[in-house]
């Protein structure tokens, strides 16, 4: 018997299973899933760094 994980979905914050049976892992639902894609394709939601567009500013250091 394998033991069932359970995490909080990161949209709505309810349970659910993180498993191949759930298809939106770690997301309930499409719904949610979706929601998150539409917050990262609005920079609602970004990774911190510095951004691809301050880094064209400066000079090529690639030498290829």
């Amino acid at each position: 018997m394998s033991k069932v994980t359970l995490v909080n979905c990161p949209i709505c914050h309810k349970q659910c299973e993180y498993s191949q049976d759930n298809p939106w892992r770690p997301f309930c639902s499409e719904r949610c899933k979706l929601i998150d894609l539409g917050e990262w394709a609005n920079e609602e939601k970004a990774i911190p760094g510095q951004s691809i567009a301050e880094d064209e500013d400066k000079p090529d250091s690639w030498n290829f």
